[in-house]
């Protein structure tokens, strides 16, 4: 019996591994090539945005940029802090925080595995996210500061090895260290829904344009969420099962939004009253953009 089970669960963590092992690969290839030889240049390009008059137009570019850098959170907001000294607008750094919390080059490579659709969504709503929080300081905050990075220095840079081929390799190495594990993970737990929960139960629960689907999936994203590319193998089984692309959507947005070490790190610029504010607004976009891609899609 418990010989069958196995064999079972083997099988379906091994399809599922085929199908996604790629993805996961170039994606690191590629998030540390980025890292290594493009993440100066993209800061310095959003740093040069404090010297023109280029107004609304510059939260686009802000959000824009903060899903091609590759920083995580804690080391997003040092970079945010140094952005700020040097006059980056609040409005501006909203923009590029949140877009930079929700995607990464990396993650979209991870989100090429769940189709040409899902990954187009994931972008054009985590971009309008960046857009969206950029505004709303704008319109709330302008005549006062959002942010608190008091204390914040530059964060260290591990890329500091002369041999820049060195260099690389050892900055995927970091990278297939802190992913890994949670890319495992991700892949068994699809493997255990795949046997033991049923599709039917995924299609009542996310399936369809009904509103609990997409609240449903919001709300799961609080607690699931620990890694990118740990939940693509559970979405992509979620998907195939009947969770509506509204649903998965809400899904992406409210679990690196939420993750728990994001969370420790806004709430120390944010302040608990702003911090508050954040994840009642990541709940409603999470939700209206849900609703709103299953009634176009």
């Amino acid at each position: 019996m418990l010989q069958r089970e196995f064999i079972y669960l083997w099988y379906y963590f091994s399809v599922q591994l085929e199908q996604i092992f790629g993805y996961w690969v170039l994606g690191m290839i590629i998030g540390s090539a980025v890292s290594v030889f493009a993440k100066d240049h993209i800061h310095n390009v959003f740093r040069s945005l404090g010297s023109k008059k280029i107004g609304i137009f510059g939260i686009v570019i802000s959000s824009g940029l903060g899903m091609l850098s590759p920083l995580c959170m804690y080391g997003t907001i040092p970079i945010a802090a140094s952005f700020s000294r040097s006059g980056i607008r609040d409005d501006w750094l909203a923009a590029f925080m949140m877009s930079s919390i929700l995607l990464n080059p990396q993650l979209m490579i991870y989100s090429a595995a769940l189709g040409e659709t899902v990954l187009a969504i994931r972008i054009l709503s985590c971009f309008l996210c960046g857009i969206t929080a950029g505004l709303l300081i704008r319109v709330f905050y302008r005549r006062k500061s959002f942010f608190n990075f008091h204390g914040f220095d530059e964060p260290e840079n591990h890329d500091i090895d002369r041999d820049i081929f060195l260099r690389y390799i050892k900055n995927l190495g970091r990278n297939m260290k802190a992913t890994g594990p949670y890319f495992l993970i991700g892949i068994i737990l699809s493997a255990l829904f795949q046997r033991y929960v049923p599709a039917d139960l995924m299609t009542d629960l996310f399936g369809g344009n009904e509103a609990f689907g997409i609240l449903m999936a919001a709300t799961v994203g609080v607690p699931l969420y620990a890694c990118g590319g740990g939940t693509i193998p559970l979405l992509q089984q979620w998907l195939w099962e009947g969770m509506s692309i509204g649903s998965a959507a809400s899904f992406m947005i409210t679990g690196p939004a939420t993750k728990i070490t994001n969370l420790g790190a806004l709430k120390i610029v944010l302040g608990i009253r702003r911090f508050l504010t954040y994840l009642v607004f990541i709940m409603a976009y999470a939700f209206t953009a849900g609703m709103i891609i299953n009634l176009v899609i």
